[in-house]
């Protein structure tokens, strides 16, 4: 029988989510950044999302404590903008060794804290463990008007970036900003076909998009925002970029650049290609959970 390495972290989800039943409400199961609920709300749908990291996974303990919360939360908070959506209410789920100093865990959740003052979401309740390693897990709430979904990508739609990618192992992943204004932007301004943010690399993600939206895509490698001294492989397949991953019937004009411009002066966007209906649908790299070293 085939273990978890050789069938891979897509497969496996695939494979225990088949055939799960979905009551007549639930308008998003599994597959996308979030689920979506149809539920009466003045907010609007509602999105469930839970997320998890792991100490010698997604970081180490000689990180800034403060900075796992942090990363523990906004990457919740992530999907949230990547759906076209806002944070409402999370829960945390710790599971830590019994030696860790207070001090420690306290720092940690002042992380979560202040990602939840930033982003206007409160932390409702949660659930304690002990473990050899410590493992964070948020779940919570967030709403949208209009979810954006992975699988609206159209032939011919232009493929967009936020930010630069590459380079997270030298800290970013610890101190990333959720997308969530730059997601309502484009959801006002646009809005996207098909929206994601990069968790596993462009390499892994582009084609997870490109499969829910029955497509293919063409990219130029000379166009990927790199962040400083990262070569183009390492934007590929670094990860945990959180950067929206957006496509659009219509190429942004100079005048919806200059009013992106003034808004994000700090955060380019970037056209990298075309959705087209029958070519490429694989990159080489990316980060794969059940093969990638964590060493």
């Amino acid at each position: 029988m085939a273990d978890l390495s050789s069938m891979g972290e897509d497969a496996v989800i695939a494979k225990l989510v088949q055939g799960i039943p979905l009551a007549e409400h639930v308008q998003v199961g599994p597959g996308d950044d979030c689920a979506v609920i149809d539920i009466a709300s003045p907010k609007g749908l509602q999105l469930l999302k839970t997320d998890t990291i792991v100490e010698n996974v997604h970081f180490l303990r000689t990180a800034e404590p403060f900075s796992i919360g942090w990363k523990a939360a906004a990457r919740v908070v992530s999907d949230f903008a990547a759906m076209g959506g806002q944070p409402d209410s999370l829960v945390v789920a710790l599971a830590v060794p019994k030696e860790l100093p207070f001090t420690f865990l306290s720092a940690i959740y002042e992380g979560i804290y202040a990602c939840a003052e930033a982003y206007h979401f409160s932390i409702v309740g949660g659930e304690t463990s002990s473990s050899k390693e410590i493992i964070l897990t948020l779940s919570g709430t967030g709403y949208a008007t209009q979810p954006i979904l992975r699988s609206g990508a159209k032939p011919g739609d232009s493929i967009y970036l936020t930010g630069q990618i590459g380079g997270s192992i030298a800290g970013k992943h610890l101190t990333f900003q959720p997308r969530v204004q730059e997601a309502q932007w484009l959801c006002t301004h646009l809005p996207p076909n098909a929206m994601m943010d990069l968790s596993d690399g462009l390499a892994k993600d582009l084609p997870r998009l490109a499969e829910q939206s029955k497509v293919g895509f063409d990219i130029d490698l000379t166009q990927l925002p790199c962040t400083p001294g990262c070569s183009p492989t390492q934007a590929l397949s670094d990860g945990e970029d959180y950067e929206l991953l957006f496509t659009t019937q219509h190429p942004l004009d100079e005048h919806l650049h200059a009013q992106w411009r003034a808004r994000f002066p700090n955060t380019p966007l970037t056209k990298i290609g075309t959705v087209t209906r029958h070519k490429k649908t694989q990159l080489e790299g990316g980060w794969e959970h059940f093969s990638n070293s964590s060493d």
